[in-house]
């Protein structure tokens, strides 16, 4: 997997190790970060990825459709594009593309309560949500912020909980993924099912070391 950077590459490597969760049989991977970040992942994917071609069996991009420098496209044009460019570069029929929208931290405002023990609010009174409205990070109707990632900086702040990439590792430990709502996990679990589905044991193509 090509991700943006230390913090998607934590929660993936998180989540890949929660093979039964995702419904998928256990794998091997590795999960790589690109040095350009979101637009690296967009736009260089298919040459960063095409010397990698015969150590791996599948390939997967994952980056945030805000600040990928193509804000203006769907995530589903912007995932067409990158799975487009890496079939041509040698990778056709084993790859895939996750775009999130508008960016990682969205994933992680679920309704779960290990939510707020991640993040230090656990047992605070008013409780993470309510605090989130009464900030204006959360409209009354939603369930998530309309910026996450600020909310997330702003929550952790007041509690005086310090930044690190291990959050998202730890969130997504415990995050209900059976529960998930999230468009872009969703499509990331298909991805993997379809590649890798629980009910059979076939190894994957010989890999040329």
């Amino acid at each position: 997997m090509l991700v943006a950077d230390h913090d998607c590459r934590f929660t993936v490597q998180a989540l890949l190790r929660r093979h039964a969760a995702l419904g998928i049989r256990g794998v091997s991977f590795v999960v790589e970060s690109h040095p350009e970040k979101d637009p690296g992942c967009f736009r260089r994917c298919d040459d960063f990825l095409r010397a990698r071609q015969r150590h791996f069996a599948h390939s997967l991009v994952m980056f945030d459709r805000e600040g990928c420098g193509q804000d203006r496209l769907l995530p589903e044009d912007l995932e067409r594009d990158v799975v487009s460019r890496l079939d041509q570069s040698g990778w056709s029929g084993r790859c895939g593309a996750v775009a999130l929208e508008p960016e990682l931290e969205s994933w992680v405002w679920s309704a779960s309560p290990n939510v707020d023990r991640a993040l230090g609010w656990h047992d605070r009174s008013p409780d993470l949500r309510t605090w989130l409205r009464n900030q204006g990070y959360l409209a009354q109707a939603n369930t998530k912020p309309g910026r996450p990632k600020e909310a997330l900086e702003a929550a952790l702040r007041h509690v005086r909980t310090p930044w690190s990439s291990a959050i998202h590792a730890r969130l997504a430990e415990t995050f209900g993924l059976r529960q998930c709502t999230d468009q872009a996990i969703l499509r990331f679990r298909q991805t993997l099912r379809a590649w890798f589905p629980a009910s059979s044991s076939a190894p994957g193509p010989p890999l040329d070391s």
